[in-house]
């Protein structure tokens, strides 16, 4: 796989948020010329470096070797996030010290005078010692320290219990959540159909055939009629990950299970996984339908894939289709729901979001969807959004736990 070219401006930008780091846990709480500081200092030097190796290992090494990167260098990443929140929170303290200081009137504290309690030898000059003096800049230094201390502490142990909630979220089972959702139209053979609906499994360094096992166990114990996997499946090549998404042959349901791309699969070599996911008797749909007995169900290409010359294709997946059945449709990015409403599709099946995953990246997600997760509706089609069952980046979830959906359809 090909490095994407935002991994480049990213690995900057994180190397110079380092450079704050330091000056606010290094510099800020250290005496100059210390060993402290010295040793603070090549920490944050080479800690600089796991987030950017991480992000490069993920798609230039084999999962085996990547997930020695990608573990500590993820990790880290969701930590730098939380410290770097509360070191910002904690800005408005440090200006307000500042202007307290500044107002203060310096002082000239004098230490014992040592010449006042000599004796004078005869004939001498008495002439008393200079005064030891200590002034407010001295006063202030140990006070400067001891309140960057102060935040350093509370930010590292904030950062550590969130990451470590969000982490035991992350890599914990998902939840299975159940919906009912009301077709306008369809004979009463739509009724009770039920969809188990999963999304950005993710398979890669850090999520491998223990991960895929555990979601077709408990997809095959909700008795679906239908499996649909809505994209984002791996990170790595079918090279790397042939042997984790193995498992993908035992999932059971009545009509099948069927797969759309996400755009992850366009940097993971989609022509190979597709192939590969046939082998494994799970049927992809690319611009393309199925008539199942009550209903139609039809899947598109991930948007991205128009740079490959693989894009949404809806006039093919939906436009001769009769327009007397219920149609629900498999794409990964909710946006595309814009489109599929042109179409008059029913139902639209969709991920790519997580859920946000954890904040402040959460507000990427909903600014940039009709919705983040769960149930919404534009014009006549309803949109339901997974969370998805793995992660990616950060093995964080916080606010946004995984899940595998199943969608019970009602006329």
């Amino acid at each position: 796989m090909s490095v994407p070219f935002w991994v480049w401006p990213q690995s900057v930008l994180w190397v110079l948020a380092h450079v704050y780091l330091w000056a606010r846990l290094v510099r800020g709480t250290t005496s100059p010329g210390g060993a402290a500081r010295r040793v603070g200092t090549v920490a944050a030097v080479v800690l600089s470096a796991f987030i950017p190796a991480a992000l490069i290992s993920a798609y230039t090494l084999s999962p085996d070797v990547a997930r020695w990167f990608n573990w500590p260098g993820y990790t880290w990443f969701g930590l730098v996030v939380y410290i770097l929140i509360v070191l910002l929170l904690a800005e408005p303290v440090r200006l307000a010290a500042a202007v307290a200081r500044r107002m203060r009137t310096p002082k000239v504290v004098a230490a014992e005078d040592l010449g006042a309690t000599r004796e004078a030898e005869p004939g001498a000059v008495i002439t008393a010692a200079p005064p030891v003096v200590r002034t407010a800049t001295d006063v202030d230094a140990g006070r400067r320290r001891f309140l960057a201390r102060s935040i350093a502490l509370t930010a590292g142990v904030t950062a550590t219990g969130v990451v470590g909630y969000g982490m035991s979220t992350a890599l914990g089972p998902p939840n299975l959540d159940r919906v009912t959702l009301g077709l306008r139209r369809g004979g009463p053979g739509v009724n009770g159909i039920r969809i188990a609906m999963v999304s950005d499994i993710h398979l890669g360094p850090m999520l491998g055939r223990s991960h895929t096992q555990r979601i077709v166990d408990m997809i095959n114990s909700t008795g679906a009629d239908l499996v649909a996997i809505v994209g984002d499946l791996v990170d790595g090549t079918v090279e790397h990950l042939a042997d984790a998404a193995a498992p993908l042959q035992d999932l059971r349901s009545r009509f099948g299970t069927y797969f759309v791309t996400g755009n992850h699969e366009y940097i993971s070599g989609a022509g190979e996984w597709v192939e590969e996911l046939r082998e494994l008797g799970v049927r992809p749909l690319q611009n393309e339908r199925v008539e199942l007995p009550a209903l139609d169900l039809a899947g598109v290409n991930d948007v991205t894939g128009e740079k490959l010359g693989q894009a949404p294709d809806f006039e093919r997946a939906l436009g001769d289709r009769d327009p007397a059945r219920p149609v629900v449709l498999l794409a990964h990015q909710p946006v595309q729901v814009h489109e599929a409403a042109r179409y008059g599709v029913d139902v639209q099946l969709s991920g790519h979001t997580h859920g946000g995953q954890f904040a402040p990246f959460s507000l990427f997600s909903t600014f940039a969807n009709p919705i983040s997760a769960g149930y919404g509706r534009v014009e006549d089609t309803q949109l339901y959004v997974t969370r998805g069952a793995g992660f990616w980046g950060p093995p964080i979830r916080i606010g946004a736990p995984p899940d595998i959906t199943v969608v019970e359809l009602k006329t």
